[in-house]
């Protein structure tokens, strides 16, 4: 397979996936009330249809971008897939309220799992400095299965019931999957790279192991008689294992004392959540290989764009909560009506999601993402005006800067994120980026929800909005011919020594799978492999 199929195929696995999950959430809201009625359930029963699904999935994303780190992202897709499709279907036939929750679990798990997945068949796809579009295209599509949602939700019940909203993602997510899974992995000829260099290597291996045994006489039989278990011990070492349960804990126990708000356990939830993440912390600092790379969370690039993702999606998802109680409680309107005045919202993510990418290519992350930032913030703080509250047409306005903020930032900081991580720790990027977009909202919703009688909710939120501002200034600013050219350099140099997803390089790297000598040559220009110094001045040597 070409390079541009591979491509494609992993731009239409990521966003048909990252759709599914989207148009998920959606349409579950616009069933919940009609399956309470339906299954004779109470309201805490149903609200764990959301819970259940938010902690599960919360707390697994980062693990799973490790698994497809060390597994290849589209197998973990294509599971997370099948599972997502099943549990789906599941669900579509569940006898009462107690499966249906069960199942919202297993959704969460199998979601995690390919969630992760989307980002990190994109990075493993396409060159880093070409990330902007694919990623682009990907959140529009994010936004149309947004505003498609409850649309098709509301006329899926109203004409078959509740059940048939968890069979739209049946197909689309069951035909992804067995794509990817028909789709051979890397081609024969980055697998003779691959064995290329493990051949080198090992003949390396054997050179220093036989002055070791000259040296030491017998004492290399024993330790090949040991050889074997150090190698399982060192899989399930670079998994992080305690590491994985510690971050799942925290996540979990912080969405479930967040989603219940100040009722009676959230405290509790809180103090463990709370106990944990110290507890993962103090575990990264001392493993040997933590599941958190400490080059990701270092103050720069990706920190910052996580800031600003999860400033975003708390100050969004808190304000579309609370505008639908202000629109339906205070002005009376109904769910139709309501619905129309945020349609601006999504239409200004799908409108808005490639016209970010490109501005963003041509003034810079931190320009870009600093002005969707203001965009949001005042957005809300003008949807907070009573006077604006009482007009379709303000609303609308409100609506339109919200979305065209929260569009822009979103692009740009998952960009900067997937792109600024290194390729061989691409799943974990992804699924901290993931975490960002499902812990915001459930710290948006709590805070809207502690201070939705007080009339201060929407404030509150504008100033959430506000905190991504730093974040963004400490973006990437705008790319610089040199710049570019070293990251080209250390693709070409570093990214043969991975397992890349698809097998496949840029144009530019067909030189480093020649198996000659000639590929381990830097070009001219580029820092020497291993030093990271530029010619002197900055200046690219002759």
């Amino acid at each position: 397979m070409t390079g541009r199929l591979r491509r494609r195929l992993a731009l239409t696995c990521s966003v048909v996936g990252a759709s599914v999950v989207a148009l998920d959430g959606t349409v579950l809201t616009i069933a919940q009330p009609v399956l309470q009625r339906d299954l004779g359930a109470d309201t805490g029963q149903v609200q764990w249809t959301s819970t259940g699904y938010l902690v599960a999935v919360a707390s697994l994303l980062v693990f799973a971008g490790r698994l497809g780190d060390r597994y290849g992202h589209r197998r973990i897709f294509a599971l997370g897939c099948l599972g997502f499709a099943l549990a789906s279907a599941g669900i579509a036939v569940a006898p009462d309220i107690g499966w249906v929750v069960a199942l919202r679990v297993v959704q969460g798990v199998t979601g995690a799992l390919l969630q992760p997945a989307t980002l990190g068949m994109l990075r493993g796809a396409y060159p880093p400095e070409r990330l902007g579009k694919p990623v682009a295209v990907r959140t529009s599509a994010i936004g149309l299965a947004a505003a498609a949602g409850p649309l098709a939700g509301g006329a899926l019940v109203d004409a078959y019931g509740w059940r048939a909203v968890f069979l739209i993602g049946v197909v689309p997510t069951l035909a992804v999957a067995l794509l990817c899974l028909a789709v051979p992995e890397p081609g024969p000829t980055a697998a003779r790279t691959t064995a290329a260099r493990t051949t080198a290597t090992r003949a390396e291996g054997r050179t220093a192991r036989g002055r070791a045994v000259e040296e030491r006489g017998g004492a290399s039989r024993a330790r090949k008689g040991a050889g074997r278990v150090p190698s399982v011990r060192s899989a399930l070492r670079a998994l992080d294992l305690p590491g994985a349960a510690l971050l799942a804990l925290a996540l979990a126990a912080l969405v479930q004392g967040l989603a219940h708000g100040p009722a009676a356990g959230s405290v509790p939830a809180l103090a463990v959540a709370a106990v944990a993440a110290t507890a993962f912390v103090r575990h990264e600092r001392r493993a040997p290989q933590p599941l958190l790379p400490p080059e990701m969370l270092r103050p720069g690039p990706v920190a910052a764009g996580l800031g600003a993702l999860l400033a975003v999606s708390a100050a969004l998802s808190g304000t579309v909560f609370t505008a639908t109680y202000l629109f339906q409680d205070t002005l009376g309107l109904g769910p139709l009506p309501t619905a129309l005045r945020m349609v601006p919202l999504a239409l200004l993510m799908i409108v808005g999601a490639p016209l970010s990418a490109l501005l963003a290519k041509r003034v810079g992350a931190r320009a870009t993402a600093t002005g969707g930032a203001v965009l949001l913030a005042a957005g809300v703080l003008l949807l907070a005006r009573p006077e604006v509250t009482g007009s379709g047409f303000a609303t609308g306005s409100a609506a339109t800067l919200i979305g065209a903020g929260f569009g822009t930032v979103m692009v740009t900081a998952t960009s900067v994120v997937v792109h600024r991580a290194p390729e061989e720790h691409a799943g974990v990027a992804g699924g901290l980026q993931q975490t960002a977009m499902n812990t915001g909202p459930v710290l948006g919703v709590a805070l809207a929800s502690l201070l939705l009688a007080s009339g201060a909710a929407l404030p509150a939120l504008a100033a959430a909005a506000a905190l991504a501002v730093p974040a963004a200034l400490a973006l990437p600013g705008a790319d610089r011919k040199g710049a570019d050219r070293e990251d080209g350099g250390r693709e070409r140099s570093d990214g043969d020594g991975g397992d890349r997803e698809d097998g496949d390089r840029p144009d530019g790297d067909r030189r480093a799978r020649t198996g000659t000598g000639r590929a381990e040559a830097a070009p001219a220009g580029a820092a020497c492999p291993g030093s990271g110094d530029p010619a002197p001045g900055g200046r690219t040597r002759p």
